[in-house]
């Protein structure tokens, strides 16, 4: 996948309110180097930092945002309203688009689970969504559904800093290969 031109621009981010993101965010995390940056949990504070070294990425990872907690990131990142609503919604078709400087890509999600009522052997798919917006300098990963947790795969990205050196473009490669995988 070619590399995402680092944006130049500053964003002004001290009008962006610190308010809570509700129970949404499941992870944010700033690399550099493909190591994780020590650091507070405060979203601005951490894109803050990133953008002012011109190097690294955040990766925030959410679960299920309501219209309102996802405003606040929608802005401080410049996404697009169309992308935003596809990713509070749900229910996408597979898709890859770009934005401006931002990719946006949606991923279903498949789990098979023992359904007792129909035979002893019967499974029941069930299905849910990852949406991943990737720019320059972040990667913002949106998770519908019970399962597809990305945790495990931020787990073995960290213990290969090579890969997480790559960049954004590299974590959206490893969770297009992660979601493929779990399909068989």
């Amino acid at each position: 996948m070619a590399r995402l031109a680092r944006r130049r621009t500053r964003v002004d981010l001290s009008h962006h309110a610190r308010s809570p993101l509700g129970t949404a965010v499941v992870n944010c995390v700033a690399y550099q180097d493909g190591a994780r940056v020590p650091g507070g949990r405060d979203l601005v504070e951490t894109v803050e930092r990133i953008r002012k070294s011109d190097e690294g990425f955040v990766w925030l990872g959410l679960h299920e945002p309501t219209d309102q907690e996802f405003a606040g990131i929608a802005d401080l990142f410049d996404l697009h309203p169309l992308a935003v609503e596809d990713a509070v919604e749900a229910h996408q078709r597979p898709k890859l688009e770009r934005y401006g400087d931002t990719l946006f890509a949606v991923f279903k999600t498949v789990c098979y689970v023992e359904h007792k009522e129909l035979t002893a052997t019967s499974e029941v798919v069930n299905t849910g969504e990852i949406m991943v917006f990737v720019g320059s300098d972040f990667v913002i990963t949106v998770r519908h559904g019970r399962h597809g947790s990305l945790g495990p795969l931020r787990e073995e990205l960290e213990a290969d800093t090579r890969q997480l050196a790559k960049g954004p473009a590299a974590v959206l490669h490893a969770i297009a290969d992660h979601v493929v995988d779990d399909y068989v």
